[in-house]
């Protein structure tokens, strides 16, 4: 058989297992994951090499991990929505994601629309099944099945790996054939600075209230890599002084919580020691503000990088 290759798009509601998955695909932490809805505000793309087995051909799938379907309230929010729907162009498959734990809503029912509008082949996969009876899923394939022409239905652990590589052998088949899109040894297109900068923001999402994380933002100003040492300085933004004395904490407790166990996870990704600064700037409304949200999308900060050099 011949060599696939193709982008798959991975949609669904905030908290439906995306990232969780990807991360399952890739075997690396490439998307950062919390209980908290829209943790990821970016495209990721995830790369997985496929060795051929019996019936099935090898192939290089390049996975999509889109932020939740919600419909937007904000310019940060629109920037969201405006990722997914850049995903659902010029993809080869569309993985539908549904929580089996979650009874249909409006944002699953927006994503749908959103699935219905772009067309093409898609998958309906569903999230969670450790977390139900057995006996609930057979009737749940039933009904969801019935929400869009998928061509295949696959239930999935992403925690336990269970039909994981099933879902791979599906997708690969799904493809077209082609010569791979990425180096073999590579696993996604971000640079290591931005999963330096979601890794800390990672940390904010897990350490503060509920309100907090979505009025925080992280952005690395400085990484400079060493033979044996990589200082990388960030600056955490937030949108008022409160917020600001929240993330610092008494005498610092709080950012030195969130910077200790954002270096360690940085230090695995890098393979190497981390000197990691942090700073907290308020910059009020910034998420309304679509001149401060574009300048997040870490292409725009390569760019202004290579502009700066």
């Amino acid at each position: 058989m011949k060599f696939r290759a193709g982008f798959v798009s991975i949609i669904g509601r905030p908290n439906a297992g995306k990232s969780t998955l990807l991360n399952a695909l890739v075997g690396e932490k490439i998307a950062i994951v919390s209980r908290k809805p829209q943790t990821t505000r970016n495209r990721i793309q995830g790369i997985v090499n496929v060795k051929a087995a019996k019936g099935t051909p090898a192939g290089q799938i390049v996975f999509v991990d889109t932020p939740g379907v919600h419909k937007p309230d904000s310019n940060l929010n629109r920037k969201m929505m405006h990722e997914v729907q850049e995903a659902l162009e010029g993809r080869d498959l569309v993985l539908f994601l549904l929580d089996v734990t979650h009874k249909l809503d409006a944002n699953d029912r927006f994503a749908l629309q959103m699935l219905e509008r772009a067309g093409g082949p898609a998958f309906l996969v569903l999230t969670k099944i450790d977390l139900i009876e057995k006996t609930k899923l057979l009737p749940l394939i039933s009904e969801y099945s019935q929400l869009h022409a998928f061509k295949e239905v696959i239930p999935i652990s992403s925690l336990k790996k269970d039909g994981l590589q099933q879902l791979l052998q599906k997708v690969v088949n799904a493809l077209p054939e082609g010569q791979p899109y990425f180096p073999p040894d590579q696993m996604t297109d971000q640079p290591e600075r931005f999963i330096a900068a979601e890794l800390i923001r990672e940390k904010i999402l897990r350490e503060t209230g509920e309100e907090l994380p979505y009025a925080t933002t992280v952005v690395v100003e400085r990484f400079e890599e060493g033979a044996k040492l990589t200082r990388i300085s960030a600056t955490i933004y937030c949108e008022r002084e409160g917020q600001k004395r929240i993330l610092i904490g008494k005498g610092g407790s709080m950012l030195k919580k969130i910077g200790t166990a954002a270096r360690l996870d940085i230090e695995r990704l890098l393979g190497m020691k981390v000197f990691l600064e942090l700073f907290v700037k308020v910059e009020p409304g910034w998420r309304e503000s679509r001149g401060f949200v574009d300048q997040l999308d870490w292409r725009r900060q390569l760019e202004d990088l290579g502009g700066r050099k």
